[in-house]
């Protein structure tokens, strides 16, 4: 959760009414975030032994807000919320200030390859003081460090509207062609290149080394212009000096330049709506037309931001109490969405519906049960009347989970080492590095690089690239690692449906002994080991003493020769699982690695593995 740090007395001031500790944590409670600290400067710097010279005592609270309320990481937000909430102001409505003065055109071609989108807004005629522009600071800070992931999502850029010459232009351009002068330091001209190496190797600017690394390595940077050619932001990296933003500043240009549009439409319209408060018509934002361009200048798509995005979302009146344990009328649950900023709401379908107004602070709000959960909080959680459940139920492990602990101990005596693999994988390593053919498996839409690619089919390449990372240990004495976690297959029994999606999860367990010894009757003996444990019998011949078998129902398994591809040929087995009343099913294989498949993983030692679905075993 992100934590919040704000004056006591500024805090107070912005509500308006004064508070005990006790009762603003008590408030706190209440609605929803957590006073996690009450220190100052002084103090804070006094227990880190640093230096207290200059520093103030004023009392600062650390508040702890859920990760999805952006609207509350400034002091402006969190009052405002606060406020509402104790009814002391009604929700306010943020409005555009008519048609666009300021155009944005972006070069559509170059910024495809680096950061595609930009959206742009005007705050108009705004009053800045000293703790106004540090909270105007600090509210990008923290976006940047959330919602922005650390600008690699989005940069926010801000700059003094009256020290630019629009129209505005988005551009990504050569290294050597982008010289200005940057905030830090604002001491003379910079080539873009020379810039990020400077943040790399001084100590002046070192907080912005960490975001040097997302377009060093591009041929081309990102860059904010006005139509003067002034270089205004060298996204994501810093502003220019010469469109900062001072105390004396009435007209701020903000752009927010992204990977992600709807993340930046977010940004976007949660600064504007925190800030828009302090200017000369509260609440009203000044949009900016974003025209993109080819070569040859024709616009080929063109929006207008900030969306301030307003929305309607539903909510059934006796889900929301059903989930939250009470019984409201739907007359006043209309009420209580008004404490909570999702009003006006109105009853739909003979008053069994809820409709609530969203706005565009709240874009936490995704679902019928964040709606329940607000109206909750609205209502208190104090109030709700603690029953006795109507049902009596009694709780124990899930038999799947019961197994897999069981054996997991049973396993690690056995002398392996348990592993915790990702579960996702690339095509290559999930097939056809097994020498498997490549089927059908689930896909990543948009796979942040070429290791995540797919939902793991097979537990195998994970302890094979743990072995494969630890190479440089000594295998003289071998390595035993197994993991027993699921897989994600598809599921041909059902029809696609909203609960039922086609796939779905297989727990498996797998085993690699990798080593000078390696061989496959000592995997093979960790396969007896599990089907024992398990209560399953090896089958016996026909003419064997079948009342001395000990078995499980009837249960019993064979181990036959296969010839799967990942493995050595004439060194792999499969195991086959006889229930009562059903035919033989193989559940697993086990053997010595093909070569290839060492080979692949920069392996040298031979290596042997089994894999078997537990679930076949229940």
């Amino acid at each position: 959760m992100p934590t919040v740090s704000i004056e006591k007395d500024i805090l107070f001031n912005h509500l308006g009414r004064s508070f005990t500790d006790e009762a603003f944590d008590e408030l706190c409670f209440e609605f929803g975030i957590e006073l996690d600290e009450i220190t100052s400067a002084f103090e804070e710097a006094q227990k880190a032994g640093k230096s207290l010279e200059g520093l103030s005592t004023a009392v600062i609270y650390k508040i702890d807000v859920p990760a999805n309320r952006y609207d509350l990481l400034c002091v402006e937000g969190l009052s405002r919320a606060l406020k509402i909430f104790l009814g002391d102001m009604p929700a306010p409505q943020y409005t555009m200030s008519g048609a666009p003065v300021y155009c944005m055109t972006v070069q559509k071609a170059n910024v495809d390859t680096i950061r595609p989108f930009v959206v742009c807004a005007v705050l108009r005629n705004i009053r800045f003081d000293a703790q106004r522009y540090e909270s105007f600071i600090s509210l990008q800070d923290q976006l940047h460090r959330n919602l922005c992931r650390q600008r690699t999502l989005v940069a926010i850029g801000t700059h003094d509207l009256d020290a630019t010459q629009p129209p505005f232009f988005y551009d990504a351009r050569t290294p050597s062609a982008i010289e200005f002068v940057p905030l830090t330091p604002a001491t003379r001209k910079f080539e873009a290149k020379e810039l990020l190496e400077f943040y790399e190797t001084q100590t002046e600017g070192k907080h912005l080394k960490p975001y040097v690394p997302i377009i060093k390595d591009s041929p081309l940077y990102p860059v904010i212009l006005d139509s003067a050619e002034t270089v205004l932001s060298l996204p994501p990296i810093i502003n220019g000096d010469h469109s900062k933003i001072t105390l004396d500043t009435t007209n701020v240009f903000i752009e927010c330049t992204a990977t992600d549009l709807t993340k930046a439409n977010i940004v976007l319209d949660t600064v504007v709506t925190m800030f828009s408060e302090y200017c000369a018509i509260p609440f009203q934002v000044e949009p900016v037309v974003v025209n993109y361009v080819d070569t040859s200048g024709t616009i080929v798509s063109s929006y207008t931001t900030p969306l301030l995005y307003t929305r309607q979302e539903q909510a059934s009146v006796d889900f929301c109490n059903s989930l939250i344990g009470i019984q409201l009328s739907p007359q006043e649950m209309q009420q209580l969405c008004e404490k909570v900023q999702l009003g006006p709401a109105n009853l739909l379908e003979n008053d069994s519906m809820l409709q609530v107004t969203v706005p565009p602070t709240r874009s936490d709000i995704l679902h019928a049960v964040d709606i329940a959960e607000d109206i909750g909080i609205a209502f208190g959680y104090n109030n709700i009347v603690k029953r006795v459940p109507k049902t009596a139920t009694v709780g124990q492990e899930f038999p799947l989970n019961l197994l897999t602990d069981l054996l997991r101990d049973e396993i690690a005596r056995a002398g392996y080492t348990e592993v915790l693999t990702h579960g996702l994988c690339s095509i290559e390593d999930n097939f056809n590095a097994l020498r498997r053919p490549v089927t059908p498996a689930v896909h990543l839409l948009n796979p942040a690089n070429v290791e995540y690619q797919v939902v793991r089919t097979t537990l195998l390449p994970g302890l094979l690239n743990t072995l494969q990372h630890n190479r440089a240990t000594s295998f003289t004495n071998g390595f035993k690692l197994f993991e027993i976690s699921d897989v994600v297959v598809p599921d041909n029994e059902h029809v696609v449906t909203e609960t039922i999606v086609g796939a779905k999860n297989q727990r498996m367990v797998c085993a690699v002994y990798a080593g000078p010894t390696s061989g496959f009757e000592i995997i093979h003996g960790l396969v007896d080991r599990i089907m024992t444990l398990t209560e399953v019998a090896p089958g016996l011949p026909d003419d064997a003493d079948k009342d001395h078998r000990v078995v499980r129902d009837g249960w019993s398994y064979t181990i036959e020769p296969c010839d799967a591809p990942t493995y050595f040929s004439g060194r792999a087995a499969q195991i086959v699982l006889t229930k009562p009343g059903s035919s033989p099913t193989v559940i697993g294989s086990f053997g010595i690695l093909h070569p290839e498949v060492l080979q692949h993983f920069s392996l040298v030692y031979p290596a042997s593995c089994l894999e078997i679905d537990l679930e076949a075993l229940m």
